[in-house]
């Protein structure tokens, strides 16, 4: 345990680590030891094909390793600078030309030992590489050392990525012997390096795949370690809470299913028994449903809320806008009438009288269901016995909204659901304290969509299919990213991808209204619609939309999530390329949901060939949402996929969302079997403070509350 406490120690006692190099590894976010040995090379340089310089083919891509003999820096134009690096070894001399970056001419000296990688060619008698991969292996005067395999940490000003390497070979030397704070039979088991040996591997590795079987050991061990966190502050958060067991075969139940206009699907069915499963326990639910747009969700709600109605308490559905919460009464309403189950609504454009009576109702324990907003979460809203909390697309609520509904109800079982299609390693890693559900298939397809990206010289066609639908009775949206001109974007989804000031200004839904309304489509009915105007205006604008009194719905993504209006059959979304795939996604199934087909454009100032651009491609190959999520996977390769981010602002370093799928079931089920037999972790001590080290904010979470 001492070699482990040993890693809390700053920094600056180490070896080489002067004043000034703590301050630059301070602003790396390095201050112990720890810190230091979890900083993992973000590449390596792989020497196994390093070659001489006279036996570098030309028209092939080598690498190699020579002193850098003479540097000189050209203009050849105003807006043009060349620095051409001469490199020798004992065999020849190689020429790097790097185009644009003036800065190399400051970065290397001469008599530097240089690695070069890139594709050799031929000009002028010498052999040249250009705009090639560098790295100063060693400074003038210095002894040239290296491995066949050389690690390239991130670095800041101050700090050479030699010293870098020096500093960590110090470190992994003086305190590289650590006692392994994960059980012996998980490593064991799961066939895992050491932690001692992983450390050494992932800085300085044998080969490539002990640095890859390093990465999995240091990846298991955040996924684990987030697991037990997950799971621990779930028991922290229910501890002494008496839940409540419901009657889930009552005839409410019976009486709602026949209410169905539909028989349940296979996989409706399933989910409807575990939830059912988990709210007839004598523990408290928590359990996320996942289905993509149209899977049907819905239904196995109703069927939740009908338990509720058998169990004499209470339920409540909140959803992120006024328009979604409506809908929802719309549609469940009338099931939950014909079973004989009192609902209301609530939300924040509820007339005064009507909210009163509401809300007395729910207090007397007059009324079983509630759907409504945030409204919820008011002082007024108070329930007689809350037992069911639904939130829907619970991301977009903060940790504090989720939690004041909850507390209106001790003990109350929790259901989540969402559309955003989130892969199953991305799923387990961020919701490891809920048990899932998912439907994966929609119940009835619909006449389907057709999607196309345009170009942004091509927005005649989307705005052609606009007509034509308009001219066959139906309706259409255009979406923008930007309310209006002084908009900074806070009304784009939270997925959005990194803006480019490149990309020419965007379309904001106040100029587009105007243009439409004054030209392009001046002889249709046009309405406006962003989160800027009163949920009363949102209400209505949405009502005239659903009834026909509206041609063309200019909108931000307001109308993402769960508006159904299906006459609508065109969507073209401006600017597609600052969205991310779960907000097009969530837009795309707005039209072709019922008997109507829908077309769906997505106009994009992104070349061809671009991540932007293969990205939207992705959307014109599949309708299938975790077939997207995978793709984005792919793509991205980062941990933020289709709008999740990890919560509690935790970053998973190690995992790769794309690949550790199996490793994140593993640690999910590691982490039941030891808290199973150890709750507290007061028999692992070492593994205790490693979750503490790593997810300490979980527990402030609960523990301050």
């Amino acid at each position: 345990m001492g070699c482990t406490l040993a890693l809390s120690d700053a920094v600056s006692r180490l070896r080489y680590v002067s004043e000034a190099r703590a301050e630059v590894l301070t602003r790396l976010g390095i201050t112990r030891v720890r810190d230091l040995l979890l900083a993992a090379p973000h590449r390596y340089v792989d020497f196994s094909n390093k070659v001489a310089i006279a036996h570098a083919d030309v028209g092939t891509t080598a690498t190699v390793v020579g002193v850098v003999d003479k540097i000189v820096s050209k203009r050849p134009r105003p807006r043009m600078s060349v620095v051409e690096l001469s490199v020798m070894d004992d065999t020849g001399v190689i020429i790097a030309t790097f185009f644009k970056q003036p800065w190399v001419a400051e970065q290397v000296h001469e008599g530097d030992v240089l690695a070069l990688s890139g594709k050799i060619t031929f000009a002028y008698g010498f052999k040249q590489i250009k705009a090639p991969f560098y790295e100063v292996l060693a400074s003038a005067g210095e002894q040239s050392d290296y491995s066949r395999i050389l690690p390239v940490h991130h670095v800041s000003e101050g700090l050479s990525v030699a010293w870098m390497r020096r500093i960590i070979s110090a470190a992994l030397a003086d305190r590289g012997n650590v006692y392994d704070y994960l059980p012996a039979r998980f490593v064991a088991s799961r066939g895992l390096m050491s932690f001692a040996r992983a450390l050494r591997e992932i800085h300085f590795p044998s080969n490539l795949s002990s640095a890859a079987a390093a990465r999995i050991r240091f990846a298991y061990d955040e996924l684990f370690c987030l697991q037990l966190a997950l799971q621990t502050r779930k028991r922290l958060t229910l501890r002494d809470i008496a839940p409540c067991t419901h009657v889930v075969t009552g005839m409410h139940v019976r009486a709602l299913q026949a209410a169905l206009p539909f028989s349940l699907t296979h996989e409706q069915q399933m989910a409807v028994e575990e939830i059912f499963a988990d709210m007839a326990a004598p523990q408290v639910m928590n359990r996320l449903l996942l289905g993509d747009v149209g899977t049907g969700k819905t239904a196995v709600a109703a069927m939740a809320l009908a338990a509720v109605a058998d169990s004499g308490t209470q339920a409540a559905m909140m959803a992120p806008t006024s328009v979604l919460a409506r809908q929802y009464a719309d549609k469940l309403g009338p099931l939950l009438d014909a079973a004989h189950i009192g609902w209301t609504l609530i939300v924040g454009s509820t007339p005064a009288i009507q909210r009163e009576q509401a809300t007395h109702a729910l207090a007397a324990g007059d009324i079983s269901v509630v759907f409504g907003t945030t409204a919820l979460l008011s002082q007024d809203v108070v329930f007689n016995k809350l037992s069911l909390v639904i939130i829907d697309e619970q991301h977009r609520f903060g940790v504090e909204q989720r939690s004041a509904l909850r507390k209106k109800g001790i003990g109350a079982d929790l259901l989540s659901m969402t559309a955003t299609p989130i892969p199953r390693t991305l799923a387990l890693s961020v919701y490891g304290d809920m048990e899932l559900s998912r439907i994966a298939h929609r119940p009835v397809q619909g006449a389907g969509v057709q999607t196309q990206v345009l170009a942004y010289q091509n927005l005649d066609l989307a705005y052609g299919a606009i007509r034509e639908a308009h001219e066959a009775g139906h309706q259409a949206y255009v979406v923008c990213p930007l309310i209006d001109e002084t908009d900074d974007g806070a009304d784009m989804a939270d997925d959005t991808p990194q803006a480019d000031s490149a990309v020419p200004r965007l379309h904001s839904a106040q100029a587009v209204y105007e243009e439409l309304s004054c030209s392009i489509l001046h002889n249709m009915r046009i309405a406006l619609l962003t989160g800027r105007m009163s949920a009363q205006e949102k209400d209505q604008v949405m009502s005239d939309f659903r009834a026909g009194a509206i041609d063309v719905l200019v909108s931000t993504t307001v109308i993402e999530v769960g508006v159904d209006v299906p006459n609508a059959t065109v969507l073209l979304v401006h600017d597609s390329e600052r969205f991310g795939l779960a907000t097009l996604h969530q837009l795309r199934g707005r039209v072709g949901r019922g008997k109507y087909s829908g077309s769906v454009f997505f106009s994009t100032h992104a070349k061809k060939g671009t991540v932007a651009r293969r990205r939207l491609s992705a959307l014109e190959a599949t309708t299938d949402g975790y077939e997207l999520s995978q793709m984005d996977l792919r793509l991205r390769h980062e941990g933020e996929v289709l709008g999740f981010r990890q919560s509690g602002g935790v970053t998973l370093r190690y995992v790769d969302l794309a690949q550790d799928e199996e490793l994140a079931a593993h640690a999910q089920q590691d982490a039941r079997d030891i808290l199973a037999t150890d709750s507290d972790l007061t028999a692992h001590p070492t593994l205790a403070l490693e979750v503490r080290d790593r997810f300490g904010a979980y527990f402030e979470e609960v523990e301050g509350s």
